[in-house]
């Protein structure tokens, strides 16, 4: 099983980018994906979430209303699109996949690292100022 992280690179404050995560190995149609990230000398931290269906999704305050998380369930794939990006965003971003099909959680645990069993390697976003 595999998760491939990619779409990273180097963009202006204020710029866009848009990662994707591809799985390989098994399908994750029905499993809950969400989006992680480690700046240098912090710890990692919760990004987006989006449920097995897509029909509801979960954000960290502090990307809010500027990332939108999505999935293409057909392709086996998960997205996640970034505006208005700040240096502070800047770190390596990890895709992260739930190996238990079909579950539902309270709004709080998507954004724990313990729900997730699959991850990816990363795509590294800096963001310059």
């Amino acid at each position: 099983v595999q998760l491939q992280a990619s779409g990273g690179g180097l963009v202006q404050a204020g710029g866009s980018l848009r990662l994707s995560c591809a799985a390989s190995g098994r399908t994750f149609s029905r499993s809950v994906m969400g989006w992680f990230r480690q700046a240098p000398g912090k710890e990692r931290e919760f990004v987006a979430a989006i449920s097995w269906s897509g029909g509801s999704t979960y954000y960290a305050d502090s990307v809010k209303g500027r990332f939108t998380i999505s999935r293409d369930n057909a392709k086996n794939t998960v997205s996640l699109q970034m505006n208005s990006l700040k240096p502070e965003d800047t770190a390596v971003y990890y895709c992260a996949a739930d190996g238990r099909p079909g579950r539902t959680y309270s709004g709080s645990y998507y954004s724990s690292a313990t729900l997730y069993d699959y991850w990816g390697q990363g795509t590294l976003v800096t963001v310059s100022s």
